[in-house]
C-alpha cells in the first residue's frame, strides 16, 4: 500500500504540472522575468499549493501516525549550513537558466526535447557529483 500511495500521490502531482502548463520551460521563465514580459500563472499554482499543503498539514497532525508508517519522520536539524545555502543556490541557478526543476522534468519525459534530456543529463551528473563529494556518502 506505501508504494500504491507514493504512485499515486507522484501521479497526482505529475497531472498537475501538466495540466497547469509548468512542465513548460517558457512558462517558468517567464514567471522569473520580472523585469520585463512576466507571465504571472505561477504565483496562482504556488499559491495553490501552499493552500493545499497548509490545509494537508493541518489534517495529518490530528493523526498518531501517518496512514502507511509506524511514526512519522521529521527531520531534526534546523540550521543553515553552507552545503544547504550552496545547493540551494545551485537549484535556483539551474531552474533560472533552464526552466526545469525535477518535477517538472520527470513529468516532461513523455515529450522529450534537446533541452530536456540536457537538463536531465545535468541533474544527474550534479548528483552524481554531489554524492562523491559529500563526506557522509
Amino acid at each position: 500500500m506505501k508504494i500504491l500511495a507514493g504512485y499515486l500521490a507522484g501521479l497526482l502531482f505529475g497531472l498537475g504540472l501538466a495540466i497547469s502548463g509548468m512542465t513548460d520551460p517558457a512558462r517558468v521563465i517567464g514567471f522569473l522575468d520580472v523585469a520585463g514580459a512576466w507571465d504571472s500563472t505561477l504565483i496562482f499554482v504556488l499559491g495553490g499549493a501552499v493552500v493545499t499543503t497548509f490545509i494537508g498539514y493541518r489534517l495529518v497532525w490530528r493523526r498518531q501516525m501517518p496512514l502507511f508508517e509506524s511514526r512519522f519522520q521529521l527531520p531534526t536539524r534546523r540550521d543553515l549550513d553552507t552545503r544547504l545555502l550552496g545547493g540551494a543556490a545551485l537549484f535556483g541557478i539551474g531552474w533560472g537558466l533552464s526552466g526545469y526543476c525535477p518535477g517538472p522534468a520527470v513529468a516532461s519525459l513523455p515529450e522529450p526535447s534537446w533541452p530536456l534530456a540536457a537538463f536531465i543529463m545535468a541533474l544527474l551528473l550534479g548528483w552524481w557529483l554531489a554524492r562523491r563529494l559529500s563526506p557522509t556518502h
